[in-house]
This record gives C-alpha cells, structure tokens and sequence, in this order.
C-alpha cells in the first residue's frame, strides 16, 4: 500500500511539472492575444465613445441657444418684439454651430390663473379672457432652436447627420 500512493505521488507530481513547462511556454502568447483584441475593440469603442460625446455637446449647445434666447428676451417687452436681438442671443451661444442653428422667437399671452392654458396671440385677447380679481394676463417669450450637425466619424448603418432642438420658455418682464 504504501508504494502505490508514493507511485501516485510521483505520478502527480510528474504531471505537474509537465503543465507548469507547458504553461510556460504560452505566456507570450497570451500577450499577443490581448493585444489583438485590444486592436479588434479598443479603437471602435474609442472612435464610438468619441463620437457620443461629440453629439452629447453639440446636443448640449442647441438647447442651451434656446435658453440664451428666451433669456434675452424675457429681459422686456421691447427685448421680446427683438428677433433679430433673439436670434443674436441664441447662436452666440452657440459657438461651434454659429448661424447654422435656426431660432424661432414666438411671444405669446396666457392668464395668470391658468399659465399652461390657453395661448393668445394678442395682449388684447387675454386682457379679455382673464377676468377676476386675481387674474391678468402674463406675456411668454418662446425659443424654438434646431440645428443640423454632421457627426465626426461616419460608420456604416449609422446616420451622417443628426438633427437636435431646444425649446425654453420664460416670462417677459415688465
């Protein structure tokens, strides 16, 4: 009995040196994979991650033009009748895009008691339809932006161009 478990002992000891040479000789090689999987998904998950942040920003740039705008125009009466003021205002803000970002200024009325309802062009009309003590008419400024933007980097199944909006509506005052 006690020869067949030194006979054992030997055999897997045996064995172990035969995978220990083995997997000696395969370190390199495992280097050499990586390095081709690095090839294969490290460059298109970077030009990718490149390419979504691009857009984020550009995305990030119209919406913030609609505020600028708005901003601009909620300054007074006089600001908000301004379009050209308005556009001005949106596409600074827009460096990167310039006068390629379209701005759409509306100004328009609601009552106080009801500032989601209904919408009148005219001063006029909604000094008549808000009646009541504690309800007058309020004047909105509405900027509508959109642009355009050609991504960076073209890949097969995927848009060239991508369309992004921003909207951004404030109280003009008085």
């Amino acid at each position: 009995m006690g020869n067949s478990v030194l006979r054992f002992l030997h055999t897997l000891h045996s064995r172990f040196l035969q995978a220990r040479k083995a997997m000696q000789r395969n370190e390199g090689s495992s280097l050499v994979e990586l390095a081709l999987l690095m090839s294969f998904f490290g460059a298109p998950m970077l030009l990718g991650t490149s390419e979504v942040a691009f857009l984020i920003y550009e995305s990030i740039e119209v919406t913030n033009a609609a505020h600028a705008g708005a901003m601009y125009g909620m300054m007074s009466s006089t600001f908000a009748a301004d379009s050209s003021g308005v556009r001005a205002a949106a596409q600074a803000e827009a460096p990167d895009i310039g006068s390629t970002v379209t701005v759409t200024p509306t100004i328009y009325y609601a009552c106080s008691a009801a500032v989601d309802g209904t919408q009148y062009s005219t001063q006029t009309a909604a000094n008549t339809a808000c009646t009541g003590v504690s309800n007058h008419s309020l004047q909105f400024i509405k900027v509508v932006t959109s642009a355009t933007i050609t991504s960076p980097f073209q890949f097969a199944g995927l848009p060239n161009n991508v369309t992004f909006g921003g909207t951004s509506v404030m109280e003009v005052q008085e």
